[in-house]
């Protein structure tokens, strides 16, 4: 299953959380696959696909870095596979232009 991490700094953190990444890495549990990240421009947030068949996984993660930053997990599907239900519910033309 896929999750959007939405992860919040806390106000000054982000040089610690570059220098925890450079020494520790990213401390994701086996289990837990990193997809990719986006950081926000203001470096106030970072936006990270992970992958995994097991929640508490996640968790595990989350405690490697819940002092410097707060974490919103949003599970996610990708636009291609939800057309998909989509159409096959609705027909195609509901699914058109969708994602």
């Amino acid at each position: 299953m896929l999750f959007m991490v939405i992860e919040k700094f806390n106000q000054g953190s982000a040089p610690a959380i570059y220098e925890r990444l450079r020494e520790r890495g990213r401390g994701v549990p086996e289990g837990l696959v990193y997809v990719d990240s986006w950081i926000e421009v203001g470096f106030g947030r970072c936006f990270q696909l992970m992958e995994c068949d097991d929640a508490e996984r996640l968790q595990e993660w989350v405690l490697h870095w819940h002092d410097l930053a707060t974490f919103e997990i949003v599970p996610v599907t990708p636009s291609r596979r939800t057309a998909a239900v989509v159409a096959a519910k609705f027909g195609p033309a509901a699914a058109a232009g969708g994602g």
